[in-house]
């Protein structure tokens, strides 16, 4: 893997869906690439069925079956619904759990396909799916993981070139299964820090975006912090920053740009982005600042 992988696809991720985009082939030199159709789920529904039936072969139930793969019964029965995507951790303990001959490692080779999300942004989400912690600066628009689905909507029907419904649809379906993290993971640390100006701007998108984004802060997992605009520079001004920690204590940056998406895994370059993302703590309002600023803006609708 080199150290920081540039691809892209047709405009940033979070504006077009966090990831949630149409597919196309390989970018070019500068990481763009062409668009095509959203891509379908049907190798992840069959991969579903094969956990589905070692699982009622091994004769557990998915309440049993959960706490040995060390996951969730949600997101057992997502996978097996064919709707989330497995992480690498999940096939190999299947594999073992079940007894399965190999058919779960084979089946997973080939799950190319992931409904509504663009391929450049596969890698990321995997990895954000395992993480157990995890850091977004944003100076654009809502963190996609906090979005509403009245936001994002918005987002995707004034995309250019036009989107049709179909693949609005695929990408508000991606979204929404990529937001079940923040519920789904208590375990992961999530830390949000968002410019002022984007949220003001956001309310008029999204009426109910600041009662969403302040029940989500009152999880325990969960810190939102507000750059305020009177913060003229900081340490984030060359741009977002997304920070995750894999279960193996492994960190991992990502940066986007408007055609393009950098996944970065050189340490150094991860250490640089992590130092930005600490001073940036330190210069946004307090927890507290931040929530009391919300609740004031909230009630100002």
């Amino acid at each position: 893997m080199a150290a920081c992988e540039t691809s892209g696809e047709d405009g940033n991720s979070e504006a077009n869906g966090a990831g949630c985009g149409p597919a196309g082939p390989p970018g070019d030199r500068n990481g763009v690439t062409s668009t095509a159709e959203p891509e379908g789920s049907d190798s992840l529904k069959a991969f579903g069925e094969v956990v589905k039936a070692f699982r009622k072969r091994a004769r557990l139930t998915q309440e049993q079956f959960a706490p040995q793969v060390r996951y969730s019964v949600p997101t057992v029965a997502s996978i097996e619904q064919g709707r989330r995507f497995p992480p690498a951790a999940f096939v190999d303990r299947a594999e073992e759990v079940l007894d399965a001959f190999g058919a779960l490692r084979g089946a997973a080779r080939h799950l190319s396909r992931r409904p509504g999300l663009a391929s450049w942004f596969r890698q990321w989400a995997q990895l954000e799916a395992e993480s157990v912690n995890l850091y977004t600066y944003e100076c654009r628009l809502i963190p996609g993981l906090l979005q509403t689905e009245a936001y994002a909507r918005t987002l995707f029907s004034e995309r250019l070139p036009p989107l049709g419904d179909d693949q609005i649809e695929a990408m508000l379906s991606a979204r929404t299964e990529r937001q079940r993290l923040l519920r789904e993971r208590p375990n992961t640390a999530f830390s949000f820090i968002v410019e002022e100006h984007v949220l003001q701007r956001g309310m008029g998108a999204s009426p109910e975006l600041l009662p969403h984004v302040l029940e989500l802060a009152g999880l325990r997992n969960i810190e939102i912090q507000v750059m305020p605009r009177t913060r003229v520079i900081h340490a984030g001004i060359d741009g977002p920053i997304r920070l995750l920690e894999t279960p193996d204590n492994k960190w991992y940056g990502y940066c986007e740009g408007q055609e393009s998406g950098r996944f970065v895994s050189d340490p150094k370059v991860v250490s640089m982005l992590q130092m930005r993302y600490a001073r940036m703590r330190s210069q946004a309002l307090s927890l507290e600042e931040s929530l009391s600023l919300l609740r004031r803006m909230r009630g100002a609708t």
